[in-house]
């Protein structure tokens, strides 16, 4: 599905030579290459504040942990989405209501967010799913008329961008009150291990986070709130440096296969290719298109026969997840995600592609389609 190892071959020079001035260094932890990735990604994103972390679980966790909400207190978000969403929720003791998502974008329905709000209401996290950003200008509208927070989990898609009716246009991951992001291997940006950020525009935020990932402290030893252990180490910051200058490069290789998909499955019946909203850009984390349930997965596993990896995101709505049980949804209440779970499949897309390889999978993918 992404082939990080022929991406790293090209990129070797660099990459090797971020990691022996750590390891020269030997300042593994906020060393010189941390501070230097986090003035450089700060800058490619145009946001006041960048604090990395451990991984984009951590940051989550952290942003939540940094608005002081209560036990108790409700946010809203996808069901058609990664766990770790819901996760730090459930941990922070605050209380998930999910809500159902667009059909054509896969991202949260601005309007059935609305529905979903109560007097216990106090954040709203969208998911900027597989590489696109959500509706954020009506989000925010919504958020702006209840008073609620409003966190992007930004781990698929940075490096979009996003265009408001008056013409402004930011950077996802920087357009609510908080923005998050994971470097997990496969992500746009991506280090070789785990890793994440937060970014903010707000001073106070921004503090408060820098502590919460560093125990709670703004003078070592010194603990003036409760917090947690969430580092980015300096050896995956000095290759998240390297991947960084290269990032557009990568988006712009990604674009230019799924240009082909577009082409060469765009007009095929049976087969739905991914809709871009007009209002951003997408950096195709995924390239997911939709085919009917009743044959998605006989497709998938002739794929497989052919060398074709696939994945299906997300096999199972959070709603219908064991784990969840206690939130009480039942098989119907998300209509549009629980069919998205039987009909979406995600074809491999990454920055190495050749055109013998786009070629051959849609040309098996058609052929495959034609005698279902």
């Amino acid at each position: 599905m992404v082939d990080i190892r022929s991406q790293y071959l090209r990129l070797q020079p660099d990459i090797d030579k971020g990691i022996a001035e750590v390891l020269d260094t030997a300042a593994f932890i906020k060393g010189p290459a941390v501070k230097e990735f986090r003035a450089e990604l700060a800058d490619y994103l145009g946001v006041p504040y960048l604090i990395p972390c451990a991984n984009g679980t951590d940051a989550l966790q952290v942003a939540l942990m940094a608005l002081n909400l209560q036990a108790g207190d409700e946010v809203i978000t996808t069901n058609f989405t990664f766990i770790s969403t819901v996760e730090v929720l459930v941990l922070l003791r605050l209380k998930p209501i999910l809500v159902d998502v667009d059909p054509l974008t896969f991202n949260i329905d601005p309007n059935k967010i609305r529905e979903a709000i109560t007097p216990r209401t106090k954040a709203i996290i969208p998911v900027h799913l597989f590489g696109q950003p959500a509706d954020m200008e009506s989000i925010q509208e919504i958020a702006g008329d209840h008073g609620l927070f409003v966190i992007e989990d930004n781990a698929q898609s940075l490096g979009a961008s996003y265009s408001y009716q008056d013409g402004t246009c930011k950077m996802a991951g920087t357009l609510g009150n908080i923005g998050t992001t994971s470097f997990f291997p496969t992500k746009p940006l991506a280090c070789y291990g785990d890793g994440g950020a937060l970014m903010t525009a707000d001073p106070h935020l921004a503090e408060t986070m820098e502590m919460i990932i560093n125990h709670g402290a703004k003078v070592k030893y010194h603990h003036e709130i409760i917090g947690v252990n969430s580092r980015l180490d300096s050896i995956q910051a000095a290759i998240l440096r390297v991947n960084l200058r290269n990032l557009d490069d990568f988006i712009d290789r990604r674009r230019k296969v799924a240009a082909v998909y577009n082409q060469r499955l765009g007009s095929r019946p049976g087969i739905k290719i991914p809709v871009t909203d007009q209002k951003g850009t997408h950096v195709y984390h995924q390239y997911t298109i939709q085919l009917d349930p009743e044959v998605r997965d006989s497709v998938q596993s002739k794929l497989s026969l052919k060398g074709i990896p696939s994945i299906i995101y997300y096999p199972v709505p959070l709603s219908l997840q064991k784990a969840f049980n206690f939130a009480g949804y039942r098989q119907g209440d998300f209509p549009v995600t629980e069919n998205l779970c039987k009909s979406v499949l995600s074809l491999p897309i990454h920055t190495e592609m050749d055109s013998e390889q786009m070629d051959y999978i849609c040309t098996n993918l058609l052929n495959i389609i034609d005698h279902e």
